[in-house]
C-alpha cells in the first residue's frame, strides 16, 4: 500500500483529555501532521473545580479546562476527531497502523492519552451523587479544601487504609466505609493495618443520598452515617489495552511504564496522563505531553524513527 508522506501522520494522539489535547497542541505548533482522536468523556469532566491547577487562584472546573484547551488547539489549526481507535499494530518498517472508526490511519508515532476509569461501588444513589459532584476521587487534588471536615473514604483492603492514612493529614475526623461486608479484610491481617484516629464502618451499604449539603450513607441494618465529603478508593482500570497488545510494559494496575521522554518500551509509542505509570495529576499529564511531543518532533526532525532512549 502507498505510504507517501502526505498519507502518513507524524503522530496519532489517542484521547482528548488535558494530556491528549496538550500533546496535540504542541505537535501542531511544531508544524507536525497530527490526528487527535477521542471516543469518550475525559475523566476531567468529573472535576467540579480544581484548586491545585497552577494559574487559577479561584480554581477551574474540569469541563472549562477542557473547553479552553480545545479552543487553544483550534487556534493553531487543530481539532479532535470523534472516533474510536479499535486496533493498533506496528509494521516492520516502524510505522503504526491504527483502525480509526472505519478507516486505517498510518502514523510515525502514537501517543496514548487514553486515561483510566474509576471503579465505582454498586450502591443505590452513587450515580446521582456523582452528577451532583458530591463524591470525590482525589485527595491530592482537593484534600486541602476538606481540611478539618468530616471525611469518609469508601473502599476495601490495603488501598483504603493507605488512603485513610493520607487523608488523616487533613482532618482528625476520618471514617472508612467498607461497602460490602463479604470483602472486609480484618485489620492487622496481612498488610492491612489500622490508622490511629480512623474509625471503620462495615457494610453492606444499602444506599447513599444527599441531605442538605452533606452525604448520608444508609447501611443494611438501618443505621445512617452522615459526612461532609466522601472519597471513593476502589482503584481504577487503566485503558492501556492498545499499548499492552503491542507489547508495552505495564505495572501491576495496568499503567504503561514510560521513560524520561514519556515513551513506552515500544519505540515510537508514548503514554501520557493517567494511563502512564505515574502520579495521576493533570499537571503531570501536561508535562508528559510536552516531553512526548518534543521528543517526537526532535526525532523526526533528525530523520529517524522515534526510538527508546539508549536503544
Amino acid at each position: 500500500m502507498d505510504t507517501t508522506d502526505d498519507q502518513v501522520q507524524d503522530a496519532l494522539v489517542v484521547g482528548a483529555g488535558p494530556a491528549g489535547l496538550t500533546a496535540a497542541l504542541y505537535l501542531h505548533r511544531f508544524h507536525r501532521r497530527v490526528l487527535c482522536c477521542n471516543s469518550g468523556p475525559s475523566r476531567a469532566v468529573r472535576i467540579p473545580r480544581s484548586h491545585n491547577f497552577p494559574g487559577f487562584p479561584d480554581g477551574i472546573p474540569g469541563d472549562e479546562l477542557l473547553a479552553r484547551l480545545r479552543r487553544q488547539l483550534q487556534a493553531v489549526g487543530g481539532g479532535v476527531r470523534q472516533a474510536r481507535v479499535a486496533g493498533l499494530r506496528r509494521e516492520p518498517e516502524g510505522l503504526f497502523v491504527a483502525q480509526v472508526g472505519a478507516e486505517e490511519v498510518r502514523a510515525r508515532a502514537v501517543v496514548l492519552a487514553t486515561g483510566v476509569e474509576d471503579v465505582l461501588p454498586e450502591i443505590d444513589g452513587v450515580e446521582d451523587l456523582l452528577r451532583e459532584r458530591l463524591l470525590r476521587f482525589c485527595p491530592i487534588c482537593d484534600g486541602h479544601e476538606a481540611s478539618g471536615r468530616c471525611i469518609a473514604i469508601l473502599g476495601t483492603g490495603d488501598h483504603v487504609w493507605r488512603e485513610a492514612e493520607f487523608v488523616r493529614h487533613y482532618s482528625e475526623d476520618v471514617t472508612i466505609v467498607e461497602p460490602h461486608a463479604a470483602q472486609v479484610e480484618p485489620a492487622g491481617e496481612g498488610q492491612v493495618r489500622r490508622v490511629p484516629g480512623v474509625r471503620q464502618v462495615v457494610g453492606p451499604c444499602r444506599r447513599m443520598a444527599r441531605k442538605d449539603d452533606r452525604l448520608c450513607v444508609e447501611m443494611e441494618d438501618g443505621t445512617v452515617h452522615v459526612f461532609d465529603t466522601m472519597y471513593i478508593a476502589l482503584g481504577v482500570r487503566a485503558h492501556s489495552e492498545l499499548g499492552i497488545a503491542l507489547g508495552a510494559e505495564a505495572d501491576e494496575r495496568g499503567g504503561l511504564r514510560i521513560d524520561s521522554h514519556a515513551q513506552t518500551s515500544v519505540p515510537g509509542l508514548y503514554a501520557i496522563g493517567d494511563v502512564a505509570s505515574a502520579l495521576d495529576q493533570i499537571v503531570v499529564g501536561l508535562a508528559h505531553a510536552a516531553l512526548a511531543a518534543t521528543h517526537i518532533h526532535n526525532t523526526l526532525r533528525q530523520g529517524a524513527r522515534p526510538a527508546r532512549a539508549g536503544a
